[in-house]
């Protein structure tokens, strides 16, 4: 078995994503290999997307998702639309059904590139999302930072779209936040036992709102999939948004937008967007080290 798989570094609304192939393998990404490829500037990334044999029938790949500080992640809906994007040039299909810890998501690729993902249900129970108190109703939980009597953030909006997520609603542009100070202490709240991404979102009309992200062992990213949905969710189930908006991602280079779609009649989540290849190599699951293509001009790390 050869000690390097094809990998290729792609991105979703500047979400950086690296897709690798580990199909017809037993190993698996180590957490070490991802910390060191996040530690270099060349492979930096919010989250590794490792394809997998299938383990489930009619199943097209279980999907093994890391984050850059190599623990875990349950869902990744920017990560979720770079694979389709690459199995759909590699095999000419559109349609995929994926398996992850998170549950079974089905993908389509569209005819103007566009990548449509069935995020599934989002879960509102205080004990699933999970929170560390009992919350009656997930969607304004007590939680603030900054001074008692006038905090900077407060009262968010709480749920799992397969992942922890707290929402903040702000009234002022979400880039004048310093979210890069206040999302460390808030995704490592005693609240949340299994931490939380973190997301701020400015609702601007009934159809349209703008978010942004701390993820969840990532950090400061410039695009979350699964924080985009909550956003959408939180917002229609707060009465603030009907069930389908546009999300404009503040932080996305170049700025982009998300289409989500809170599914009526079946309580699923819907996210549409685009998706982006960049260059692509071979790395060595277990260490990380790396080679680019020939056609990017790489050498070996």
């Amino acid at each position: 078995m050869s000690a390097t798989v094809e990998f290729a570094r792609m991105n979703g609304l500047g979400n950086k994503i690296l897709v690798v192939d580990m199909r017809g393998r037993p190993d698996k990404v180590t957490p070490a290999a991802a910390v060191a490829l996040n530690a270099d500037p060349e492979t930096a990334f919010d989250q590794i997307m490792a394809i997998h044999d299938p383990k489930a029938d009619g199943t097209d790949a279980f999907i093994d998702i890391l984050n850059s500080d190599g623990s875990k992640a349950q869902a990744c809906g920017n990560g979720t639309r770079c694979v389709v994007q690459a199995l759909a040039a590699e095999t000419g299909r559109k349609a995929f059904t994926f398996q992850t810890v998170a549950g079974i998501l089905n993908a389509v690729e569209h005819e103007d590139g566009t990548i449509s993902v069935d995020m599934g249900k989002p879960v509102f129970d205080w004990d699933r999302i999970p929170l560390a108190e009992e919350f009656h109703d997930t969607s304004r939980i007590e939680l603030q930072i900054g001074p008692i009597d006038n905090p900077v953030l407060h009262s968010p909006s709480a749920m799992s779209m397969g992942n922890p997520h707290a929402i903040f609603w702000v009234d002022k542009d979400v880039m004048s936040y310093d979210l890069a100070r206040f999302g460390p202490l808030l995704e490592n709240h005693p609240m949340f036992p299994e931490r939380a991404n973190i997301t701020l979102a400015q609702v601007t009309s009934p159809t349209s709102m703008t978010t942004r992200t701390w993820e969840r062992g990532a950090g400061l990213t410039l695009a979350c999939g699964s924080a985009a949905c909550s956003a959408a969710v939180s917002a229609a189930r707060t009465g603030r948004t009907g069930r389908r908006v546009m999300i404009n991602v503040a932080s996305a280079k170049p700025p982009g937008t998300l289409s989500i779609e809170w599914r009526e009649r079946d309580d699923h989540v819907i996210m549409t967007g685009p998706a982006e290849w960049e260059w692509s190599g071979r790395l060595d699951p277990a260490t990380g080290l790396w080679s680019g293509d020939a056609d990017r001009g790489a050498e070996a790390q």
